[in-house]
C-alpha cells in the first residue's frame, strides 16, 4: 500500500525519524528563500549537533543561533570536518561544508541601531540577511539622543540603493519611525529589550514602533533580529528580481 504522505513530506522537506525529538525543515530555503535556523537556547549540544547534520545533508551552510559561545566551541569540536564561522558578539555562528560561498540574491539591506547595547540582536538580522545572499550595510550607535550621528550613516545607505533597512531600538524606540519618515525605503522596526525601569525589556519600545506616527513601519517582536533579518532579505531579494527584470 502506497503511503499517502510521502509526497507531501518530501515536498515540504521533512527530516525525522520515529520518537525523534528534532525535526529540520530541510527545503524552506527552497521553498520560502529563507534560511532554516537552529535555535539553540533550550537544546542539548548532541540535539543542535543532530540538527546541524541533518540540514547540511541537503544544504552547504545552516545558521545557529542564540547559543553562548563556550558552546559553539563544543559543537564545533564535535564538528570537526564543518568550517565554523562564529560571530563575535552575538551568540551566533555559521555552520557549513568546506569552501561553500553564499548564493547571491542580489538585494541591499541596510541595518541601523539605536545604541550599541542593541547590537547583538542587529547582528541576527545581519548574518541571516547575509545568509540570504543580500549585501548588507550596518551602522551602529546613531538614537535618537544624539540625531546628528544618523545623518550621514543614513546618506550613505540611501545613496547606495538599500532596498530594505531594519532599525533596531530599545529604550523609548523611537528611531525606526525618525528613519521611516526620512527616507522611501521599507523600515522593518526591531524593538530590543534594553533600557531601564518600566518598559526596559523591550515593551515600551514595541508599543512605540506599533504607534509610529510616520507610515508604513512594519514591526517584528521583541528582540527578534532572525525575523527582520528574513523580512528585510525577502524584500531586498525581491527587489533586485524586479531590477534585473528590467530590459
Amino acid at each position: 500500500m502506497s503511503d499517502p504522505f510521502a509526497d507531501l513530506i518530501e515536498a515540504l522537506g521533512t527530516t525525522s525519524g520515529p520518537g525523534d525529538e528534532v525535526r529540520v525543515d530541510a527545503h524552506r530555503r527552497r521553498r520560502t528563500g529563507a534560511p532554516e535556523v537552529v535555535l539553540a537556547a533550550g537544546k542539548t549540544d548532541e540535539q543542535i549537533v543532530r540538527a546541524i547534520e541533518r540540514l547540511l545533508a541537503v544544504e552547504s551552510r545552516v545558521v545557529v543561533s542564540r547559543s553562548p559561545a563556550d558552546q559553539l566551541e563544543r559543537i564545533a569540536g564535535m564538528l570537526p570536518d564543518r568550517h565554523f564561522d562564529i560571530s563575535s558578539g552575538s551568540s551566533m555562528a555559521v555552520v557549513g561544508r568546506q569552501n561553500v560561498p553564499i548564493p547571491r540574491g542580489g538585494g541591499k539591506v541596510g541595518i541601523l541601531s539605536a545604541g550599541s547595547s542593541d547590537i547583538a540582536v542587529a547582528m541576527e538580522a545581519v548574518i541571516v540577511a547575509r545568509e540570504m545572499g543580500c549585501e548588507v550595510e550596518t551602522a551602529w550607535d546613531v538614537g535618537v539622543a544624539g540625531l546628528h550621528r544618523l545623518v550621514e550613516p543614513l546618506r550613505r545607505m540611501v545613496g547606495w540603493g538599500a532596498d530594505a533597512m531594519v532599525v533596531t531600538a530599545g529604550m523609548d524606540g523611537v528611531l525606526p519611525t525618525v528613519v521611516a519618515g526620512l527616507v522611501a525605503i521599507p523600515v522593518i522596526g526591531l524593538p530590543v529589550g534594553t533600557g531601564y525601569g518600566h518598559g526596559g525589556g523591550g515593551e515600551t519600545a514595541l508599543c512605540t514602533m506599533l504607534q509610529a506616527c510616520a507610515p508604513g513601519v512594519v514591526v517584528v517582536n521583541i528582540n527578534n533580529g532572525i525575523g527582520a533579518g528574513i523580512a528585510s532579505g525577502k524584500i531586498a531579494n525581491a527587489a533586485a528580481t524586479a531590477r534585473r527584470a528590467v530590459p
